[in-house]
């Protein structure tokens, strides 16, 4: 977490500035908008900016989106003046803050700006396997792929391999591939030289040089352009960037994160991904299960979030009824874990009396989860997937292997001929098996007559 802390306060910031420390925040002090702005260019970068309120935050935010930098700005001052606040809210601030500091206040603000309190709450063996994993690699100075569904946790899981890592005390820097327009991106990632292009009215520090010594996560990269994919290539070969506009080439010493949603296998067939890249980038690949797919962390994680949101309104922590709990199990989680969480951060405030029932498990529109209109053939489809697949696990391929044989057999009467099609092996292996399967004691449904196809019942029979 990186604070940038604009205002000459006396006293009061340096409080400030003691309590962010305390909280892990790196604090750096400019005292006016042309200081803080030379900082932020200069590649020191900020998550959060904490300004005088006696200050021209409007002024401050335009200039911010002028030069395309991205950082929310929280107002500060040492009166608690309601119309002070209000303005600085409406000049662009997204909080307003009374000095002198309450510590417990700017623990908060940094938590919900930096998105630190987002702990990784597991249980399953499947996300357990993934985990010892990213514990394994975290270490090395190995690019890593994450992949997984919208709302898994993958930057979740990208920061936990960074605290686990040498580079633990430099910096974490992300960006969002998906969230910048295609001819900003370049020069958020490298950076700038003054006159590089229309509004480039100073040089500008990019993200591989702010990330240096640290962590770059590049998130949801799929979505890079592939004109940009192969400077991108070249910075991870080289270790070294050209700003945009520049004329010689800068070193960085960086490790590379980055995260997909997509199968980028697929997209390099379709020629929107560079191959060498996902090479250079998937050294070691941590594929995050869907919610579904691990269901034991479905309650761990609904009783963290009941915890986080019941401390974070002021409300009492109610239990999850055992009506609830099933609720809560039974459901697919398309968005996964953002979707539980936003699931849950509603339960706890809708519910009442001593425990939270399924009359709080609510969709965004206020139906009952488990009363939510579901088109019936989808319904049908997933239970049909969701038996085949119970019914499979915890079972041997041998296992499978034979039944399947033996159910095609009976359904082809016996003929032999006709199963080996079917299953698309040769008569000879299918002889083979079925003498396995008899020197095994195993049942073995009476040869056919060749070319004696099954009788089909008739429609309406």
């Amino acid at each position: 977490m990186r604070l940038l802390i604009v205002g000459t306060l006396k006293g009061q910031l340096t409080t400030a500035t003691k309590i962010a420390m305390e909280n892990g925040a790196t604090v750096t002090h400019a005292e006016d908008h042309d200081q803080a702005m030379r900082v932020l260019r200069g590649g020191k970068g900020a998550d959060l900016l904490l300004v005088d309120v006696a200050l021209d935050i409007r002024d401050l935010v335009l200039r911010l989106e002028a030069e395309h930098i991205h950082a929310p700005i929280v107002a500060c001052g040492i009166t608690n003046d309601a119309r002070a606040a209000v303005a600085a809210i409406h000049a662009g601030a997204k909080e307003y803050i009374p000095l002198p500091p309450d510590p417990e206040l700017i623990a908060a603000v940094l938590a919900a700006v930096a998105n630190d309190s987002r702990e990784l709450v597991y249980r399953d063996d499947a996300m357990a396997k993934v985990i010892k994993l990213a514990q394994q690699i975290a270490g090395s100075d190995a690019s890593v792929m994450i992949t997984g569904e919208s709302g898994t946790g993958k930057e979740v899981l990208a920061r936990y391999v960074h605290s686990r890592s040498a580079r633990a005390k430099r910096p974490f820097i992300s960006i969002n591939c998906a969230a910048i327009p295609e001819h900003l991106l370049e020069s958020e990632l490298f950076g700038h030289e003054k006159g590089a292009f229309t509004g480039a009215v100073a040089r500008r520090i990019g993200k591989f040089e702010e990330a240096t010594g640290g962590t770059l996560l590049l998130d949801e990269i799929s979505e890079m352009d592939v004109r940009l994919q192969s400077k991108l290539l070249r910075a991870i070969q080289e270790r070294v960037i050209d700003r945009v506009g520049g004329t010689k080439p800068v070193p960085v010493d960086i490790r590379i994160i980055a995260t997909s949603n997509r199968n980028l296998a697929e997209a390099v067939r379709e020629g929107t991904f560079r191959e060498d890249l996902l090479f250079r980038l998937n050294v070691v690949n941590l594929k995050i299960p869907p919610l579904r797919e691990r269901p034991a962390d479905i309650l761990e994680l609904a009783q963290h979030f009941v915890k986080k949101y019941a401390d974070a309104n002021g409300v009492p922590l109610r239990p999850l009824s055992a009506e609830a709990r099933r609720v809560l199990s039974a459901n697919r989680w398309q968005g996964n874990v953002r979707e539980l969480e936003n699931t849950m951060h509603r339960a706890v405030l809708m519910a009442q009396g001593d425990e939270i029932g399924p009359d709080a498990i609510i969709t965004p529109d206020g139906d009952r989860l488990d009363l939510a209109k579901t088109p019936p053939a989808v319904a049908h489809a997933t239970m049909a997937a969701e038996q085949v697949t119970r019914a499979l696990v915890g079972r041997t391929v041998a296992d499978v292997e034979r039944d399947l044989i033996l159910e095609t057999l009976k359904h082809c009467l016996g003929n032999r001929t006709h199963a080996a099609n079917i299953l698309g092996i040769s008569i000879r292996t299918l002889r083979n098996k079925l003498n396995e399967y008899a020197d095994g004691g195993i049942p073995i449904p009476p040869a056919g007559t060749p070319g004696e196809y099954p009788r089909m019942p008739m429609m309406g029979a």
